[in-house]
């Protein structure tokens, strides 16, 4: 997979990213068979947060009727988390979305749902209440801190989800999808469907 480029053509839309393959190679190879496969084609974006992030890879969401919750279907195998400290949850991150903590205690990733960090930007402040709030202590790097007040984020998420990649092109996409309206259970009122995903040659 090395020197690959991910790609997913929406209906909104193309968004291409950098896998990080050296840096969650479990995951980005998971990811990787199943665009092989088609896996990704025809499902929709099932979960959207303005200023948070875009959901998608469940493959019950392929034909599933309008308003249907969706969110539960994949494969019945997890992937072990794969955290980096420098990888952290700014604007444009691909991750792997998973079970909540309460049964899912190791934070192991969904075999094939994954989310876009679409996120927001931080002020000093903001980021010290989180800290001291949502993190429970945990200090967020300066470094991680200045991007999170230049570009954006979501930075609660930091060590909890597999970051894997990373959009390289697209951005504009990611709000496009971001901002559409939808339903109380933050399903698109209109489906935002992935086309095809697939991985092409990386350009030099």
């Amino acid at each position: 997979m090395a020197n690959k480029t991910a790609v997913i053509e929406t209906n909104k839309g193309t968004i291409k990213f950098e896998l990080l393959e050296q840096d969650a190679p479990k995951t980005t190879e998971n990811f990787r068979l199943l665009a092989e496969k088609n896996y990704y084609d025809g499902v929709i974006f099932h979960r959207v947060i303005k200023n948070f992030m875009i959901q998608a890879g469940d493959p019950e969401s392929r034909h599933a009727e309008a308003g249907a919750l969706l969110g539960n279907g994949g494969p019945e195998y997890t992937i072990p988390a794969e955290f980096v400290p420098t990888l952290f949850h700014k604007r444009g991150v691909l991750a792997a979305a998973r079970e909540g903590d309460d049964v899912n205690p190791t934070k192991a990733s969904s075999g094939s749902q994954f989310y876009i960090v679409e996120g927001k930007k931080f002020t000093d402040a903001g980021l010290d209440s989180l800290e001291t709030f949502r993190l429970k202590g945990r200090k967020i790097p300066v470094e991680q801190r200045a991007v999170y007040k230049t570009i954006g984020g979501t930075p609660h998420l930091d060590q909890n989800y597999t970051v894997f990649g990373e959009v390289v092109e697209g951005l504009d996409v990611v709000s496009r999808i971001a901002a559409v309206p939808t339903n109380e259970a933050d399903r698109p009122e209109e489906d935002v469907r992935i086309l095809q995903a697939k991985l092409v040659k990386r350009k030099k």
